[in-house]
């Protein structure tokens, strides 16, 4: 297995994206380092970046982490039972950004690798990743913009990827509870090993240098939006059904806690501030019901912007 190559990739990803997201804020990001004591589930180490009230973003965090453990949770083995209890090893970089301002959306990435040590025969490793963006006030701008980076990303492996992982990315970040989508999608995958390692390698740093391109023009644009409290207040609203997606469908979330991850770093990605109301329907007419009309539903949107 070639683990370090993707290691040290993981690592100065995280490094650039850390700091274009401390110039953008201006409040540096705590860093704590961290190793796995002999004894615990899981052996690695880690870096976890984090900001909390900070001028633009109110809490968001950029991790790293590189682990091993003795037999694979059912999270990671849900489409390879064939693996389940292998021994295995995993390692990524995980970020969300919850900004303090409404009109600016929350957005996610990861990429990642794994690789299962089955007894008696060869190692097997996969890539998975994307992004995807979750908006409380819409711009079909903003959208079209990101799907058009993440197509450009995964051009160069074929035309047929991008509406593959995008449609990926529609259904998995689906509240099935609430048969709605988290937010305006992106592109995400799983489980990929096609084409061999250097392919899926290749591909993973595709998704994870694009991040910064797809996201930070967004938040230039939509950071100096006068908002009020009717725009908090919303904007808490929706952030209670990201909370919803992470801890109920979320495999990420659920890996980490069932392998026995750091918690602390798991939850990075809960919002500060959420709420929830019982049956509540948005004004007719309002940004707040456009969202869920025009937004909160696929779209093709890289191909939106080809017709402008």
């Amino acid at each position: 297995m070639q683990v370090e190559p993707v290691r040290a990739y993981l690592l100065g990803l995280q490094a650039r994206i850390v700091d274009a997201l401390q110039a953008a804020d201006g409040k540096p990001f705590l860093r704590d380092a961290w190793t796995r004591a002999p004894g615990d589930r899981l052996q690695g180490d880690g870096i976890t970046r984090l900001v909390e009230e900070g001028a633009l973003f109110e809490r968001g965090g950029c991790n790293f982490s590189h682990v091993r453990g003795a037999a694979m949770p059912p999270s990671a083995t849900q489409h390879r039972p064939e693996l389940a209890g292998a021994p295995f090893e995993a390692l990524g970089v995980s970020l969300v950004l919850h900004p303090r301002n409404p009109y600016v959306p929350t957005v996610h990435m990861n990429v990642r690798m794994f690789a299962a040590m089955p007894a008696g025969r060869d190692a097997v490793s996969w890539f998975g990743g994307g992004m995807d963006l979750t908006p409380y006030y819409g711009f079909e701008e903003d959208a079209v913009a990101f799907h058009r980076v993440n197509r450009d990303a995964l051009a160069p492996f074929g035309a047929a990827l991008y509406p593959r992982f995008k449609q990926w990315c529609d259904e998995y970040f689906h509240l099935k509870h609430r048969a709605e989508p988290r937010g305006i999608g992106g592109v995400f995958f799983d489980d990929f090993a096609e084409g061999g390692f250097d392919n899926g390698f290749a591909l993973m740093r595709a998704v994870g240098d694009a991040f910064l391109g797809a996201y930070l023009p967004i938040v230039e644009r939509r950071c100096g939006m006068a908002f009020g409290e009717r725009e908090r207040d919303f904007q808490a609203y929706r952030r209670g059904r990201y909370v919803e997606f992470n801890l109920v469908w979320d495999r990420g979330t659920h890996f980490g806690l069932q392998s026995g991850g750091r918690t602390e770093a798991i939850l990075m990605s809960m919002p500060p501030l959420a709420k929830w109301r019982y049956d509540w329907q948005p004004e007719a007419g309002s940004a707040e019901a456009r969202l869920y009309s025009d937004f909160l539903r696929p779209r093709d949107w890289a191909n939106e912007a080809e017709a402008q």
